[in-house]
């Protein structure tokens, strides 16, 4: 064969070899395309509250439709069993207990002029119209849904503080699109105004009280097509001119002759209509709206590409990569582009240093959401604590639950302390950390929500506080991350009088009914008391729980409940009644939020969360393992009704993320994870500096769930729990699985929290 051909040859396999790597290399990109495992109608159904619709990793805009709101199932705007759209916000909360925003509605119709969304039950009242799920799509970053009374397509997708909606129209129709400023999620406008500037441009503003008190949210919206006719309405009374403001201002939007698609893009802003302005310019200053979806699934891959997960088990995955997903809706950004933000006091904030955040749902997130972002979201957690900062220098105490500058002062705890010390103790430096000092101290020692009592270590009065012993021990959780804190920080006294207050939970303890229970002032216990109570005169000392479900509520102290219940053995005995605990008669009151439940367990609220990790402090991992296996197949599943309770700005998830890697932080400041049974054959953590962290279980399986033993970085590792640290530094732990219970965990000095 002469050269020639043989050079041809050799050209031939080349590209041939050039194509197989080509296809082999797209077919490895898709591989690692988390997106393509997300469901976004996962907790949609049931009680689970998740936002359906369009947004990217904790974006200020999250646009998505609302149906009628008919109450607690409908606290995001949407749930699966409705067949009904009004139309489509800008703003909505994922999994929360109580229902707001739905700011800014917009919905396009065709036919004649509705000003009003109608009644429900009779189709054609006004301007909503029913939809199909067979003709219903979702994925992180996009939406779209078609509305079968208009024959209208409805898609969305979004920035950070702009959405993208595109509307095809049907052809032959009169089309309108009505901006309804009085429509909220279980709130009340309060003032609204919308103004065209010209032809192709709105701006506006929506203030409103509802959870968040008085909310202010400014818009501007943008066209593709110029908005031949507009009109503005105070509800159905028809205004002169092109603006108007009262409380429930509507612009409806009309053409000369109707766009086959018109295209609508959304800014919002705390701030200013000129800022809202300014985002639309900055984020999305062109029209291709598949390339605004595409770059919103860049993001969202970006960031679940943070963990990778290897598994025979498809539907496994999808839940995990779902669960991550939900965990990075919130908190959302309340800033504009430009850095400016609007504060709780309601000044404006100019060119912040960092990026602002709100939707802080932190007696939710601080057991496992916000010990995640420590590690994935690291870049992230600096601005989170700056922005927890910034509330207290201007409200005088750290948030509790803090929504779009309203601290609303939801649920008892002053959590937003252990997470800024955990993150202070974790090696987080990008904020002051004498102001982070401070402000936990100075939270810690206010006079308000009975603080008084805990800061003179004194039981709060359950005849002068509600949900007292939830406060109480809320209270000494937070009082040891500041004493661990201060203890870092070289601050000796201020170290041994917040261990003293952390100890204050024993205060709350009847030796009698060995529960903690609520005490008047003058010391007596409560009269009124039934352990499996959750609601009623019984149930007043705790919050969306029982005695049984915060008898454990110690995590910053577990040797001390251990003994205060009477010693190691007589703690196990009493941790597996929990599980079995059923009262004589039936507690036909028992709350909504109170779900997810084996025996007295209450997977489905946030107290119950570290309790089956509880039973490594005593030596007996493989009941963890076997409660943490049974949880994360009955609890979590690929379907609208996959989440057991509200999903709480992304708690929920994380628990099952920590518990899918296979540990879990029971007391965050301490920087141990403790160990459960990792669900996957393999999982990643992608880190800060190219530092890979590897679960590796052996012989992992449906049957093999008790971890026999393990190796760290190819060095034996008895303990039953591993430190941050640890993780922060890379590398292997490798785990062998089995399907008996082993000596792993058994031995006092392998065991969390000595």
């Amino acid at each position: 064969m002469n050269s020639r051909l043989l050079l041809a040859k050799y050209s031939m396999i080349l590209s041939l070899t050039m194509a197989l790597a080509f296809l082999t290399s797209l077919q490895s990109l898709k591989a690692q395309d988390p997106v393509r495992y997300v469901n976004p109608f996962i907790g949609s159904g049931g009680h689970g509250h998740v936002f359906v619709g369009a947004s990217v990793p904790f974006g200020a805009v999250q646009t998505g439709p609302d149906n009628f709101f008919k109450g607690w199932d409908w606290d995001s705007g949407y749930h699966y069993g409705d067949s009904v759209v009004i139309g489509f916000a800008q703003t909505h909360l994922s999994g929360t207990g109580i229902g707001d925003l739905g700011d800014v509605l917009i919905m396009p119709y065709t036919g004649a002029v509705k000003t009003d969304k109608g009644t429900e039950t009779i189709p054609g009242s006004g301007y909503a119209s029913r939809y199909s799920h067979k003709q219903e799509t979702a994925r992180p970053g996009y939406y779209s849904v078609h509305l079968s009374d208009y024959d209208i397509n409805v898609e969305l997708t979004a920035s950070e503080r702009v959405a993208f909606h595109q509307y095809h129209f049907p052809a032959g129709k009169e089309a309108h699109v009505i901006i309804d400023l009085k429509e909220g999620i279980n709130d009340q406008s309060t003032e609204t105004y919308i103004r065209r500037t010209d032809l192709h441009t709105l701006v506006g503003y929506r203030y409103s009280k509802g959870w968040a008190k008085n909310q202010w949210l400014y818009f501007a919206i943008r066209s593709s097509e110029p908005l031949d006719q507009f009109q503005v309405y105070d509800d159905s009374k028809l205004l002169q001119g092109d603006s108007g403001r009262s409380d429930a201002i509507k612009g409806l939007i009309g053409f000369n002759h109707t766009p086959a698609l018109l295209k609508l893009k959304v800014g919002i802003s705390p701030v200013s209509t000129s800022n809202a302005l300014a985002n639309i310019d900055a984020e999305i200053p062109g029209w291709d709206f598949q390339q605004t979806e595409k770059l919103a699934t860049e993001k969202w891959n970006r960031e679940l590409s943070k963990v990778s997960v290897e598994t025979k088990n498809e539907k496994d995955k999808c839940i995990f990569y779902t669960a991550l997903f939900h965990a990075m809706i919130d908190p959302a950004l309340f800033n504009d582009h430009n850095k400016d933000y609007r504060g709780t006091d309601k000044q404006v904030y100019k060119n912040a240093s960092f990026n602002n955040y709100s939707v802080f749902s932190l007696w939710d997130t601080y057991r496992a959401e916000n010990p995640l972002f420590t590690l994935l979201q690291p870049e992230r957690v600096n601005d989170m604590i700056n922005s927890m900062l910034a509330i207290y220098q201007q409200q005088g105490m750290l948030p509790i639950w803090h929504l779009m500058g309203n601290e609303t002062g939801t649920m008892p705890g002053i959590s937003g302390v252990q997470i800024v010390a955990e993150a202070y103790l974790k090696g987080f430096r990008g904020f002051d950390r004498n102001l982070a000092y401070e402000a936990v101290k100075t939270t810690a020692m206010s006079d308000k929500l009975g603080l008084k009592y805990a800061r003179d270590l004194k039981w709060i009065p359950s005849d002068q506080q509600h949900s007292s012993v939830a406060k109480g021990l809320e209270y000494s959780i937070s009082d040891g991350s500041i004493a661990r804190m201060a203890r870092e920080m070289g601050k000796s006294d201020d170290y041994q009088y917040f261990l003293k207050r952390s100890e204050n939970y024993k205060q709350y303890f009847d030796p009698a009914t060995r529960f903690f229970r609520g005490r008047t002032a003058d010391g007596r216990w409560d009269e009124a008391y039934d352990p499996f109570k959750s609601s009623g005169p019984a149930a007043r000392a705790y919050a969306e729980g029982n005695s049984w479900q915060y008898l454990w509520l110690v995590p910053q102290d577990v040797n001390g409940l251990m003994s205060l219940l009477g010693g190691e053995q007589n703690f196990l005995n009493r941790l597996d009644s929990l599980f079995i605990a059923e009262p004589l008669v039936k507690d036909t009151e028992v709350l909504s939020d109170v779900t997810g439940t084996i025996g007295q367990y209450a997977h489905g609220n946030e107290p119950s969360h570290h309790i089956i990790y509880l039973y490594a402090y005593g030596g007996q991992p493989w009941k963890t393992a076997e409660k943490a296996r049974f949880i994360m197949k009955n609890m979590y599943l690929d379907d609208p009704d996959g989440v057991i309770g509200n999903e709480d700005c992304g708690q929920m998830s994380a628990w099952y993320i920590f518990s899918a890697l296979g540990f879990y932080p029971v007391f965050p400041a301490s920087g141990e994870y403790v160990m459960g049974s990792p669900l996957f054959d393999k999982a990643t953590l992608h880190l800060p500096g190219n530092k890979d962290f590897t679960v590796e279980a052996i012989n992992n399986g449906p049957e093999n769930i008790y971890i026999q033993s393990m190796e760290l970085n190819g060095k034996k590792y008895d303990q039953s729990f591993i430190r941050h640290e640890d993780i922060l530094r890379g590398g292997l732990l490798k785990i062998v699985m089995g399907n008996q219970q082993g000596d792993f965990g058994k031995a006092k000095e392998d065991r969390p929290g000595q």
